[in-house]
């Protein structure tokens, strides 16, 4: 019997882009609770970026990718959601989605509807599941209701854009912040309300000037060192800092006691992995994205694409901020 292979992308230590190695692996059946998954296409994510340079440590050697859309082929003992033949989309650990087919957990999983592509599902799940958590479930004192403002840092990412058409079909007021004017008219045409091209605008002083100095209910920032401070003097009294990533290096350590003086604020650190934990949170957030992309409300904006070899070139653009929306790796 012929063993099943896959080309794969791979690292053998943490370090720069260099590190990402094409190596052929073999795949083989899937046990309990698991499926094996034929890639169609794959997403790239900044995760990926911090699991390479080792700011989040990884058991090496170690396949990297969080996120894919494919055609089932095997389905292992106990998996009851998914069939053999079913196209699929994930987002999920643990890593190994940049390769052609992978045995993986089944739990987080999902029928890809029939109306979204893959390249679609592939540049969405990762991304769109970060911003229905973030609008929907990370949410302020009181909650968001229509006519709130809210500030997203990096507006015209993968997620931002994501979350602009969704805060606007929500009927939040969301101001985007982004690093360049091209950037901010993306954000602007993705139904931000105001974006600040923060190299050249001081963005708190914006903020503090559209919102009449109320402040924001809530900030959405995946930046993290270079918006920090400023984005805990945006908020109003009693409003959420949500920290979810950290583009621009990671938060210094600072003293809660700050917190008090700038209106009794609220500061948390979010992971897409903690609210997928479970198969029924996983498929209910899934659901609430599928309805929103296929509705038309939301549209994944895949703006780059390189093929699965060319992955060294990806995550050099993507490090640099050269790349807008989403982006995939092609098989």
């Amino acid at each position: 019997m012929t063993q099943m292979t896959s080309r794969a992308i791979r690292i053998e230590q943490h370090g720069g882009p260099e590190e990402l190695q094409l190596v052929s692996v073999v795949v083989g059946e899937p046990g309990p609770g698991e499926i094996r998954i034929r890639h169609h296409a794959v997403g790239l994510n900044f995760i990926d970026v911090y699991q390479r340079s080792g700011l989040y440590p990884m058991n090496l050697p170690q396949q990297l990718g969080m996120e894919a859309a494919g055609v089932v082929e095997a389905v292992g003992e106990g998996v009851t959601h998914l069939q053999v033949g079913d196209r699929a989309a994930y987002a999920s650990q643990p890593p190994g989605s940049y390769c052609e087919r992978r045995v993986m957990p089944a739990k987080c999983v999902c029928k890809l509807p029939d109306a979204i592509s893959f390249e679609t599902g592939a540049a969405m799940m990762l991304k769109g599941l970060t911003a229905q958590y973030l609008l929907k479930r990370t949410l302020p004192q009181g909650g968001l209701q229509p006519g709130d403002f809210v500030l997203f840092h990096a507006a015209a990412g993968g997620v931002g854009l994501i979350a602009c058409q969704w805060a606007k079909a929500l009927g939040l007021r969301l101001i985007g912040t982004a690093g360049s004017d091209e950037k901010c008219a993306l954000a602007l045409a993705n139904g931000a309300e105001f974006a600040i091209n923060y190299s050249k605008e001081d963005f708190l002083a914006k903020v503090k000037e559209i919102t009449a100095g109320q402040g924001v209910k809530v900030v959405y920032d995946s930046v993290g060192k270079d918006t920090w401070d400023k984005s805990l003097d945006c908020l109003a009294p009693f409003g959420l800092m949500a920290s979810f990533g950290n583009a621009s290096g990671p938060v210094a350590p600072f003293a809660p006691g700050i917190l008090g003086p700038k209106g009794s604020i609220y500061v948390t650190r979010q992971t897409l992995f903690t609210h997928i934990a479970t198969r029924e949170s996983t498929q209910a957030m899934a659901d609430d994205l599928f309805a929103v992309v296929s509705s038309g409300q939301v549209k994944i904006h895949i703006a780059q694409r390189y093929p699965l070899e060319d992955v060294q070139q990806a995550h050099r653009d993507l490090e640099a901020r050269k790349t807008t929306g989403c982006t995939v790796l092609t098989l």
